[in-house]
C-alpha cells in the first residue's frame, strides 16, 4: 500500500518553486510542490524474513496497513516521528535505508501493547518494534541499547546460578552503560532496606551476593538452558547472515 502522508516524505525530496506557470497556469508556491523522484539502491528483499526471524516479529506478514498501532501508540502522541504502522511497510518493502533514518528512535518503544490491543491482525507490532530494534543491535547500525544490557546482565545471572541475582545485575547493567553505581536513587533504596529490614536478612543478602549460591542440581539444567539460547542464537544469526558471534 503506498504511504501518502507528506510528513513521511523527507523534505529534500520535496521540490517548490516560487514562481512558476504551466501550460499558462499560474502555479507558483505551494501548488508547485512536487515529490522528487529517486532510484531505489537499498533495497533489501530479505528484511522482512531477517526480521520476521526474530522474537516478536514472526507475525509482520500480516500487517495491511491500516495504522491502528500508530493511532493507538503512546510514544507516537509524543513524538509523531514514532510511527510503527511506516516502519512496517518499509520493512515488507525492504527499504532498509529509509528505515535506517530513524534508527535512533526505533527502540524507544515502551512496550505499553496499545498497539497490540488495538491491532485487527494480531501483527503484535509491541513485538515487531522489539524484534526491528533487536535486528538493528545484530547488524551492526546502532549500538547495544541501556535494555538490552539489562536483558543480557540478568540473563547471565539466571544462567549461571539459576537464581536472580538483583545486585548484581545492577552492578553489570551500570558497568556496561557507563554510568556510576552511587545513583541518588538506589543510595536511597539500599538506605531505606538497611532501616527496615532485619540484621540477619542484610547479612544473607551480603553473603549471597559475594558467594552466589546455585539452585540445587542446576549444573544440568543450566547446560540444557545455555544449549537451548545457544541453538537459538545460531538461527537467528543464520537467518540474518551473520556469524554465530554476532548474535549476543
Amino acid at each position: 500500500m503506498p504511504i501518502h502522508e507528506k510528513s513521511l516524505i523527507r523534505p529534500e525530496n520535496l521540490i517548490t518553486n516560487d514562481s512558476l506557470v504551466i501550460d499558462g497556469v499560474d502555479v507558483s508556491g505551494h501548488w508547485s510542490t512536487f515529490i522528487k523522484s529517486r532510484t531505489i539502491t537499498d533495497y533489501n528483499e530479505a528484511m522482512e524474513d531477517e526480521i520476521s526471524a526474530l522474537p516478536g516479529g514472526e507475525n509482520i506478514h500480516r500487517c495491511w496497513q491500516c495504522g491502528s498501532c500508530t493511532n493507538a501508540c503512546t510514544v507516537n502522541a509524543v513524538n509523531p516521528d514514532f510511527n510503527p504502522r511506516y516502519w512496517i511497510y518499509l520493512i515488507r518493502q525492504g527499504l532498509e535505508e529509509e528505515l535506517l533514518r530513524d534508527k535512533d528512535i526505533i527502540w524507544q518503544c515502551v512496550s505499553c501493547n496499545k498497539c497490540t490491543y488495538a491491532c485487527p491482525r494480531d501483527v503484535v507490532p509491541e513485538g515487531v518494534m522489539k524484534a526491528t530494534a533487536h535486528w538493528l543491535e545484530l547488524k551492526g547500525h546502532t549500538p547495544k541499547s541501556p535494555s538490552t544490557h539489562f536483558d543480557e546482565g540478568f540473563t547471565e545471572s539466571i544462567l549461571a546460578t539459576g537464581k536472580i541475582e538483583e545486585g548484581r545485575v545492577l552492578r553489570t547493567f551500570f558497568q556496561r552503560t557507563g554510568q556510576p553505581l552511587n545513583q541518588p536513587w538506589l543510595v536511597a533504596l539500599v538506605g531505606g532496606l538497611v532501616k527496615r529490614f532485619p540484621l540477619g536478612y542484610l547479612i544473607r543478602m551480603g553473603w549471597s551476593t559475594v558467594f552466589r549460591p546455585r539452585t540445587s542440581n542446576w549444573s544440568r539444567t543450566g547446560r540444557a538452558i545455555e544449549e537451548y539460547v545457544s541453538e537459538r542464537r545460531a538461527e537467528q544469526a543464520k537467518a540474518l547472515g551473520l556469524d554465530t558471534e554476532g548474535g549476543h
